[in-house]
């Protein structure tokens, strides 16, 4: 026996700068792991219902290969005796999409494509989780990361899987990666929350995680080369979005510092560390705290 796949998913392209993603919720044990599949600069593939993961490579191979997203669907199911009960949905580098569902899919169950998408969901409340997916990602605007999410978002409003929640997942991967980020691999966004009540609100929360994080790395460019001035207005602008993140607080901090701005540096300093004291240990053995390291009100700082 096959416990089938309540699933409901959003395959998509930013055609700005070439990220390809998917985001899936199911009432599903680590459903992230059978489901969504991206490759950069080829595309990506949600596979469900009863879902076969070896089709998310499959069909990224094909695609990379040239075929058209409605022909690697076919070609990947043209000897699955089991063609009926699956579900994909496939989205190119060119924003060509295609999706598939299978006539013994557990209703409700359907999808709808576009350019630069493709949504499927099956055991779902009723067709307006996938009408709802589609309107949230066309209708927001901002990365590909937010647009997925806010997608998920719209179907569980909409009443999602009829059976419930258990897991979710979010995979963004873009050419070349982040220019400036250490890593060197093309994903960029890569979050699983395989068992919680609540899995979509979950999910949120570590895109937000995610976002305060890489807004914070985004500067060590600057910081490479030298460039307070240009690291100090990054920092402020992305705290314009987080206020109270105290990493972000740290790092302009550091920056004020090494750009001599001994007033500044020390007041966000402070702010940092009274977000979060354990960076004090941090602090106090610094580098970028060179300029103002023998000052008292620093050293209050570091050492209460």
């Amino acid at each position: 026996m096959e416990l089938p796949q309540g699933t409901f998913s959003i395959v998509g392209l930013d055609p700005a700068n070439g990220d390809v993603g998917v985001a899936v919720q199911s009432r599903y044990f680590a459903v992230g792991a059978v489901v969504s599949w991206a490759r950069a600069g080829v595309g990506a593939v949600a596979t469900q219902a009863a879902g076969r993961a070896a089709y998310g490579p499959e069909i990224l191979d094909l695609l990379a290969r040239g075929l058209k997203p409605a022909e690697a669907i076919e070609r990947a199911l043209a000897d699955d005796e089991r063609h009926e009960t699956r579900q994909l949905g496939a989205v190119d580098a060119q924003g060509r999409a295609a999706a598939f569902t299978g006539s013994e899919c557990n209703e409700w169950a359907g999808h709808a494509t576009g350019s630069g998408f493709a949504a499927q969901g099956n055991i779902l409340a009723g067709e307006d989780v996938v009408a709802e997916m589609v309107g949230a990602f066309t209708q927001t605007s901002g990365a590909l990361a937010e647009r997925l999410m806010a997608a998920l978002e719209a179907a569980q409003a909409a009443g999602g899987d009829r059976r419930g929640q258990q897991s979710a997942a979010l995979v963004v991967e873009r050419p070349g990666g982040i220019p400036e980020s250490r890593e060197g691999i093309d994903r960029i966004v890569d979050l699983r929350v395989d068992d919680h009540p609540e899995p979509i609100r979950e999910l949120r929360r570590l895109l937000d995680l995610h976002a305060r994080m890489r807004l914070a790395l985004d500067t060590s460019g600057f910081y490479e080369r030298r460039e307070w001035g240009a690291a100090i207005a990054a920092t402020e602008e992305a705290l314009t979005r987080f206020p109270d993140e105290p990493l972000l607080l740290y790092n302009l901090a550091c920056y004020e510092s090494l750009d001599g701005r001994r007033d500044a540096a020390l007041a966000h300093l402070k702010q940092a560390l009274s977000a979060d004291p354990t960076m004090r240990e941090t602090a106090r053995a610094d580098s970028d705290f060179a300029r103002i390291a023998d000052e008292p009100e620093f050293r209050a700082l570091v050492e209460s």
